[in-house]
């Protein structure tokens, strides 16, 4: 990199490869961010409101 002007999107760039894209190896090769999802999915419930008139 020539000068701190990249700096920035680089590192952005770099963290978005990180969670989204690289295979990690210690939760079944799949993303972080496939795998937080899927955690989620599995054990949390959200709570609904419904709106009373």
């Amino acid at each position: 990199m020539e000068n701190l002007t990249g700096v920035e999107p680089a590192t952005a760039e770099y963290v978005d490869w990180y969670n989204t894209t690289r295979l990690h190896g210690e939760i079944g090769h799949v993303p972080p961010d496939e795998y937080e999802a899927l955690y989620d999915r599995q054990n949390h419930t959200e709570l609904q409101v419904t709106a009373t008139t």
